[in-house]
């Protein structure tokens, strides 16, 4: 009996150990213990995706491509929108806009070689427009690379300057961790990071944990330089705050206001950051920089203490205007960026702070004094008053270009079509017919640049300018980008006929089904501006490469689309025409207004780094050699 029951207690034990054994594969199959780390088996590409899952990207950019259609395969199915584009170029500078609007990050895709080539400018717009995005690019495989072979390109090297952070995926299993710290590192960087991944990593099965995101606070700047500011600033007798670019992406808008209401200081904005301050607000002076407003140089040429908040005071920003060198050379520099690489760079500076805009704000307003502001507090504020007036009254008022001595180009253009707009009565009649809280965006070129010193905004992230790199063809791709990410708001898009000519190939995108209604102006003088204004000044009026085509209408080629284009000629014909284009918006009515202006000319972008030729051997058509055929 005894050896019975032994005999089926054994039998029983190798069962269950037979059972056990037979679950531990399963699970194995499924998932295996590291640590205290859960792997789990999946795809590179559902790697790749759920990665972006986890940071809430939810738009992708680009041209489809054999290099990355595993994960675009599974985008639908992970709630990822793919915005298929007419060139990659534009799909780079719509993710910029979509990301400056919206204060989201997106991800910009396209084919190796060729089609990550055409990301170059965008990556490098957004790399100084401080927008962090995910720039994807797909390599050629590893089997092949080095050879040659189809569509083969140096892809690290070609973003290493453009970027905040690059790296290549180096195995499948590190499809994850590599993708999540390029994300966290764009986002630190507040600039776009780049990962490269070997096109025949995808479709591997892996087992994969799936990292934690760490997201870093923002740097709040050193106690000790904090202090040394707010002891300038509350001893200042005309304290001026230089609001830039990080003040929108710090969200300090409202803490910049709280400090210069204290103060008492004006505000002047950086170059292309229009919105960095409230235009309505009675410290606000306007934004510096070519085009800009005179009364902010004026106000910040009488500044003994200068706060440069969130801005790296590009030089271009503090070129002389208005035939003033504004930039005060004895006030003492307090300059703010969360990038100390930057903190010195193109300035004298009295206190150097690396840190958020909005911390250290706040941090300066509790340090101040309470007497802080009081030093000609009253004089001061006339002051601003009295220059704004003015310089209000006088842009009202403005309604030509002048000529520079012994130069009669603008003069001639007003007489020969005396019936066209000048460029100023334009932007007075748009302004006439934007709605209030209105996105733009501006492009390159000297009917935009014109526009500088107009447009006035109540929140940030409504100007959308192309930056520091200068690239045309940014006003309409970026406004698509606006677009997507707040499809509730109006948008208006500006180019001169130059500028639109190198994005328009856009139209054949945007005309589908899926994309939000936008409008976009066009400022049609048939000329390259800038150029034609350099060509007046330094080359006796020889124009080469400066004229295009008079016969072309963009407005036809908007209806040739399937979308509306429309033509003006007058300021109330484009008041009219806005403000209709922002009511189709809501109806999903794209417009295209094309205006019809006269060939003036605003200032040179470049007087600092243009100078008339001399001519010393001289050259002679005559000095040509035939070229021989290289065919033998």
């Amino acid at each position: 009996m005894c050896r019975i029951v032994c005999l089926n207690f054994s039998k029983s034990y190798i069962l269950i150990a037979k059972i056990n054994k037979l679950i531990l594969r399963i699970v194995f199959n499924i998932r295996f213990y590291r640590g205290s780390s859960i792997m789990t088996k999946m795809t590179t590409e559902e790697a790749f995706v759920k990665v972006l899952q986890m940071h809430g990207i939810e738009h992708s950019f680009g041209i489809i491509g054999s290099a990355f259609m595993p994960i675009s395969d599974i985008f639908p199915d992970a709630g990822i929108t793919f915005w298929d584009v007419a060139h990659e170029t534009n799909g780079g500078l719509i993710a910029d806009g979509y990301t400056r609007a919206t204060g989201k990050m997106s991800m910009v895709i396209a084919q190796n070689g060729p089609g990550i080539t055409g990301l170059v400018t965008p990556i490098k717009t957004a790399y100084w427009n401080h927008t962090p995005l995910l720039l994807v690019t797909p390599q050629a495989a590893n089997k092949t690379m080095g050879q040659g072979g189809f569509q083969e390109v140096e892809q690290m090297n070609l973003f290493k300057d453009m970027v905040c952070y690059q790296e290549e995926v180096r195995d499948p299993s590190r499809m994850a961790e590599v993708l999540n710290r390029v994300i966290e590192k764009a986002i630190r960087g507040s600039a776009p990071a780049q990962i490269n991944v070997p096109r025949d990593y995808w479709t591997q099965v892996i087992d994969i944990d799936l990292p934690p995101i760490v997201r870093l606070e923002r740097q709040a700047g050193g106690v000790d330089a904090i202090k040394k500011a707010a002891d300038l600033l509350s001893n200042a007798k005309f304290p001026v705050i230089l609001s830039g670019a990080g003040v929108v992406i710090g969200g300090a808008i409202e803490d910049c206001k709280k400090l210069a209401e204290k103060l008492d200081a004006p505000v002047c904005s950086g170059y292309q950051h229009n919105d960095s301050f409230p235009g309505s607000h009675p410290l606000a002076a306007g934004p510096l920089g070519y085009n800009g407003s005179k009364a902010g140089m004026e106000l910040i040429q009488k500044a003994d203490v200068v706060l440069a908040l969130g801005t790296r005071l590009n030089p271009f920003s503090t070129l002389p205007g208005y035939g003033m060198d504004y930039w005060p050379k004895d006030a003492s520099i307090i300059q703010v960026d969360m990038n100390s690489d930057r903190i010195g760079l193109t300035k004298k500076v009295t206190v150097g702070i690396c840190g958020d805009a909005k911390l250290v704000a706040q941090q300066l307003l509790e340090q101040l004094s309470p007497s802080a502001g009081d030093i000609d507090r009253q004089k001061r504020k006339d002051l601003i008053h009295q220059t704004k007036s003015a310089w209000l009254q006088k842009l009202s008022s403005l309604d030509h270009e002048d000529d520079d001595e012994g130069t009669v180009w603008n003069k001639e253009a007003r007489k020969r079509d005396i019936d066209r707009m000048s460029p100023r009565q334009a932007w007075r009649a748009i302004q006439a017919g934007m709605p209030e809280d209105v996105i733009i965006s501006s492009d390159i070129g000297n009917n935009c640049a014109i526009g500088n010193a107009y447009p006035t905004f109540e929140k940030g992230r409504k100007y959308l300018a192309p930056g520091l790199f200068g690239p045309c063809g940014y006003g309409f791709p970026s406004i698509l980008g606006a677009k997507i990410g707040c499809p509730d708001t109006p948008v208006i898009g500006f180019a001169g006929d130059g500028a639109f000519g190198i994005s328009m190939n856009e139209m054949s995108s945007c005309a589908r089904e899926e994309w939000p209604a936008i409008s976009m102006v066009i400022f049609r003088n048939y000329q390259w501006g800038a150029e034609k204004r350099n060509t007046t000044l330094w080359f006796d009026d020889n124009f080469v490469g400066t004229e295009l085509d008079p016969e072309l209408s963009y407005a036809k080629v908007a209806d040739a689309c399937g979308l509306k284009g429309v033509t003006v000629r007058t300021m109330e014909e484009t008041t009219n025409a806005i403000k209709q284009s922002c009511e189709d918006q809501k109806k999903g009515i794209t417009t295209f207004i094309e205006v019809i202006l006269n060939q003036e000319l605003g200032e040179p972008f470049r007087r600092d780094a243009m100078k008339k030729p001399v001519k010393v051997a001289g050259i002679n058509k005559e000095d040509m050699k035939k070229q021989p055929s290289l065919v033998s």
